[in-house]
């Protein structure tokens, strides 16, 4: 008998990564593709299910208490907050995700987007374009050895980041409750408490998870509490800063700039205050993309699915 392996949806243009992981598996498998917006719609094609693919689609509790056979929800990317972790885990279904895909990327381009704002490379291009050949407009600019690199979140994506911020000169700082100061500073990190690196950091790069605790982690107090020369970095997830809060403390000068690839609302709202800002970088939550990210994103999401039908144990489980 096949397994029922549901894709709850996608936007990829074909599927032959993940045909190719399952049809090398041995396994028989039977890969029913959806377009699924809804948890109405999930519940419906998921009902006997023996594994789920999910991209963007909800799996709500209600989801979840529906499944039938389910044993994994494998979830394309490293964030998992389409998918309700502890229902799943009262259910006994593994839950997993693929949380190295994207290192070199998203560290790269939060390092881009560290030195486009550091630099001022974007507004210095735009007021160029316009006709304006005047350094001032860019006026001030520090060394980079005068400057504090703080990240939210110590696991593999900022500390990659912060190897590759250390040779420009910057000093860094990290803020994470569940990596010790000894095993930062063996990296040459300074561990800072919460407040403190809100105080401290010139560039503030947000890397932690979207989960309860951390939604509008980076609040009105918070933004209110940085340097009026502060940059904030954003690629993990756009609610973990409160946005309005934010468009405030740019209008106001309260912070120097932002540089965001994600935002509350994705896409960002035409009308929103944030593209008309010199001070803003925006980029449409492109940070984890490369065509070598792309393929072992999806390759590794469906071979989740098979290690677990097969009896085993995937590596990359969280339930």
């Amino acid at each position: 008998m096949a397994f029922k392996i549901l894709l709850t949806d996608y936007e990829f243009e074909h599927l032959q990564f993940e045909e190719d992981v399952f049809q090398e598996s041995g396994l028989e498998i039977d890969f029913i593709k959806a377009q699924c917006k809804t948890e109405e719609e999930v519940i419906e094609q998921a009902k006997d299910a023996d594994a789920i693919l999910n991209q963007y689609a909800p799996i709500s509790r209600r989801v979840i208490e529906s499944l039938e056979n389910t044993k994994i929800i494998s979830r394309y990317g490293v964030g998992v907050n389409t998918i309700d972790l502890n229902a799943a885990k009262e259910k006994g279904i593994t839950v997993a995700n693929v949380p190295d895909y994207g290192m070199e990327e998203v560290s790269n381009h939060a390092l881009a987007l560290l030195l486009s704002s550091a630099r001022k490379v974007t507004l210095l291009n735009k007021e160029v374009k316009k006709g304006n050949w005047d350094f001032n407009v860019c006026v001030p600019i520090h060394r980079f050895n005068e400057q504090t690199v703080g990240v939210l979140g110590f696991g593999r994506i900022p500390r990659r980041f912060i190897e590759k911020v250390k040779p420009l000169g910057f000093k860094t700082a990290a803020y994470d409750p569940f990596v010790s100061a000894t095993d930062m500073a063996a990296v040459g990190v300074q561990k800072m408490e919460l407040d403190e690196i809100i105080r401290e950091a010139d560039y503030l790069s947000v890397h932690v998870p979207l989960i309860d605790e951390t939604y509008h982690l980076i609040n009105e107090d918070r933004l209110k509490q940085m340097k009026k020369n502060a940059i904030i970095i954003n690629t993990a997830r756009g609610p973990i800063i409160d946005e309005t809060a934010l468009i405030e403390a740019l209008e106001k000068r309260t912070i120097a700039g932002a540089a965001l690839d994600v935002t509350e609302n994705e896409p960002v709202s035409n009308d929103s205050p944030l593209l008309r800002m010199d001070n803003v970088i925006i980029t449409p939550h492109s940070a984890w993309y490369s065509e070598e990210a792309m393929v072992e994103l999806r390759q590794k999401a469906a071979r989740n699915i098979i290690q677990v039908l097969s009896g085993e144990k995937t590596p990359y489980a969280l339930t």
